[in-house]
């Protein structure tokens, strides 16, 4: 639990219907092994006590006095099981019959849950049997080993682990989802991270697909983790036939789904650090303090206390490597991106009255994307390719390879191509201002990115342009920028799209423009990363390679998307990059360079807090007027600490 994994499963057990002693024996069963496996927190279906399809027979006493009865059963058995188990069962009090959720933890009986909403519509007829929910909210007796001793009876109860505050609780029943005003908004408002949902809901074409949606949808407008738990094979088929469809959610995404018509155990973990963290970022709009102790009917919500247990946990989710990068929809999502940066600087065209863009071209990624977005710019609004100013401007690191790429790149899709060397001028600025062109250190360097600069925003003058900004995402987080130098521009292009993404954009771009632009591009994409600023090697080859100095992009993209998308603590971050990486970087080298985007991070600030405007494409931008506020001399100390 250290770093807010909560381990949880969705239990479908062999059923016959109305053999209650059966059913019961098949719940201790799954408790059981559940627990075995981890689980923290385990749920079975609705009315799996007895079976959903009893009909008329839960007007039997015989059976509603079978099911009370295993219901004591299951909580012996889980004396010494800190497990916390929710069960279905039929409930009788005051003359009244409920379809109700137990709760059950280390031989007690928590609190019972009545459903709220009971269809009565098609093959529904639960209002022939069952009562809803009443709105006096209350305890119960309930006789237990010979003695009777009050329960927590109704809908706004909230189970909270006493020993990890954000394990928190709250229950609806199969129909209570589909309503308009489901139980589950107001117990996540008041606090509940994790809704358990007992259902028994029938198979028919089209419905999984619906329910699917159902789930993702209000664990993703409730901010939370999600357990829908299905009836399965074993109930009655008379008229139905029940599918087991168990569905696993966090916040909006499934982390765990099963097969239609398998019984079984479904598990995953659910990470409500991360549902805390998220719901603090939008409590000023959802989770408003004023309804945080009110349900529909005036009372107060109020919590049952349990104890969780903690013992080392394999994460069965999976961690990508690629958080930027979407594992499915690639190239739908890639065509969007494009089309946002390009929308965006379509309105900066419209607005300025530019007749042209300038662009320098260096014949890597970031410079090639750019362009590309401009060109798709530059068609939608009906201009001349040729207005593209497209500018190359060797200095002593360029090497042929990327500076015929450049060009080459360039002629392809019709831009106007530029060379403009500055090698005599930085060396007659090096000059002037006494600097040694032998000390290459970074004056050396940040002098020809501040000359490039210099020399597109006078030609953006000269041509009544505006000057594209070409850094990405990644290099703001780092401040792999000359402040002043390739960190200022007009229209911040790629400002937050980060390097991992870049190349998914460009391959993109590629595979749909083909013929020679796609063999250029697909050479650039092979090309090193670097800022050429230091003259090759021996051989004309790229001497000075940036994931060298910085650290790999794959890794500091992870990095920035758990640190600033979701505030991760270093440490928490350190633990998924060792599961995501664990094929590809040993402990130290995720160390090294984690320490290092953090000590980057807070150090570079100054740079983004006067980064130019540009617009944002994803979850995750560090504009200071949009997204990301954080003051210059902010200190890394609290963070570093937490890895040491």
């Amino acid at each position: 639990m250290k770093h807010g994994f909560i381990k949880v499963c969705a239990v479908t057990p062999e059923l016959r219907v109305a053999d209650v002693e059966f059913n019961t024996q098949k719940i201790i069963e799954a408790i059981k092994i559940s627990a075995e496996n981890g689980s923290q927190l385990t749920v079975f279906p609705e009315l799996s006590v007895c079976g959903y399809t009893c009909g008329d027979l839960f007007n039997q006493p015989a059976l509603i006095n079978a099911c009370k009865k295993a219901i004591e059963s299951i909580a012996e058995a889980t004396k010494g099981i800190k497990t916390l188990v929710f069960v279905g069962a039929p409930f009788s009090n005051n003359g009244r019959l409920y379809n109700c959720a137990f709760a059950i933890q280390d031989g007690l009986i928590l609190g019972i849950i009545p459903k709220t909403y009971l269809p009565n519509y098609g093959e529904y007829y639960e209002k022939r049997h069952f009562s809803s929910a009443p709105l006096n909210l209350a305890h119960v007796d309930f006789e237990y080993e010979g003695e009777s001793y009050l329960v927590e009876f109704g809908t706004n109860i909230i189970f909270r682990a006493e020993n990890c505050p954000e394990f928190t609780v709250g229950v609806e029943l199969c129909e209570d989802l589909w309503a308009p005003e489901s139980p589950s908004i107001k117990l996540a408002k008041a606090g509940a991270n994790i809704i358990v949902n007992l259902s028994c809901s029938d198979e028919t074409v089209g419905k999984a697909e619906y329910r699917r949606s159902l789930v993702k949808t209000q664990s993703a407008k409730l901010i939370c983790g999600y357990v829908y738990c299905d009836a399965g094979d074993g109930e009655s088929t008379t008229d139905m036939v029940f599918a087991g469809h168990n569905i696993i959610c966090e916040n909006g995404t499934i982390l765990a789904e099963s097969k239609l018509f398998e019984n079984g155990y479904l598990y995953s973990e659910i990470d409500v650090e991360r549902i805390s963290t998220e719901r603090r970022r939008t409590s000023s709009s959802y989770f408003v303090e004023s309804d945080l102790n009110c349900d529909l009917y005036g009372s107060e919500y109020h919590g049952v206390g349990f104890e969780t247990f903690d013992k080392p946990l394999e994460l069965t989710r999976i961690i990508s490597k690629t958080p930027f990068v979407p594992e499915s929809g690639l190239s739908e999502r890639s065509e969007l991106i494009l089309t946002i940066q390009q929308k965006g600087l379509e309105k900066r065209f419209k607005h300025t009255n530019s007749k042209t863009a300038v662009i320098g071209i260096s014949g890597g990624l970031d410079s090639a994307l750019a362009l590309l977005v401009t060109c798709r710019a530059f068609k939608s609004l009906g201009k001349d390719l040729k207005d593209i100013i497209a500018v190359t401007m060797p200095g002593f690191g360029t090497t042929k390879k990327t500076k015929g790429n450049s060009l080459k790149l360039i002629e392809a899709l019709g831009a106007t191509a530029k060379t403009v060397p500055i090698s005599q001028t930085v060396t007659k600025h090096f000059n002037d201002i006494g600097h040694n062109p032998d000390d290459r250190n970074v004056t050396y360097e940040n002098a020809q990115a501040r000359m490039r600069t210099m020399v597109l925003m006078d030609l953006a003058n000269d041509y009544n342009g505006l000057v594209i900004g070409t850094g990405d995402l990644s290099e703001f987080a780092l401040g792999w920028a000359t402040y002043n130098g390739d960190h200022m521009s007009m229209y911040g292009m790629n400002a937050s799209v980060p390097k991992t993404l870049v190349k998914h954009l460009i391959a993109y771009e590629a595979e749909k423009l083909g013929g020679t632009v796609k063999k250029i591009l697909t050479d650039i994409l092979n090309t090193e990363i670097s800022p050429e600023l230091l003259p090759p090697d021996e051989s004309g080859n790229i001497s000075q390679k940036t994931e060298d100095i910085v650290g790999p992009y794959i890794l500091h993209d992870f990095f920035i998307y758990y640190a600033v998308r979701y505030a991760f603590p270093p440490d928490k971050i350190k633990y998924l990059a060792m599961l995501a990486f664990k094929d590809d970087f040993d402990e130290a080298t995720i160390d090294k360079w984690l320490k290092s985007f953090y000590n980057r991070f807070f150090k570079q600030q100054f740079k983004r807090s006067c980064m130019p405007d540009g617009v944002k494409v994803g979850s995750v931008s560090l504009s200071p007027r949009g997204d990301w506020r954080m003051p210059s001399d902010a200190v890394a100390k609290v963070w570093l600490d937490l890895l040491k």
